[in-house]
C-alpha cells in the first residue's frame, strides 16, 4: 500500500469498507469476496495465498480496492 492507502499489490488487503460478514453475518463479503475466515487469518497469510484470493474474489464478480 502507498502513502495514501492506495494497494500497489493484489497482496494489499482488498477490503473497500462494506463488510457485510460482520455487519450482517454473510459468509462471504459482499465488498471484498473474502470468507470470514480469509478475512480473520489475511495478515498470516502468505503473499501468494492473499493474491489467489483476491484473484478469485476477482473471477466471482467481486471488485476489491486493487480493480477500483
Amino acid at each position: 500500500m502507498d502513502i495514501t492507502g492506495d494497494p500497489q499489490s493484489l497482496a494489499d488487503n482488498p477490503c473497500i469498507g462494506v463488510c457485510s460478514t460482520s455487519l450482517k453475518g454473510d459468509a462471504i463479503c459482499r465488498g471484498c469476496g473474502r470468507t470470514t475466515l480469509e478475512i480473520r487469518d489475511w495478515n498470516s497469510l502468505s503473499s501468494i495465498s492473499r493474491k489467489l484470493i483476491v484473484l478469485r474474489a476477482v473471477d466471482q464478480g467481486y471488485r476489491p480496492r486493487q480493480v477500483q
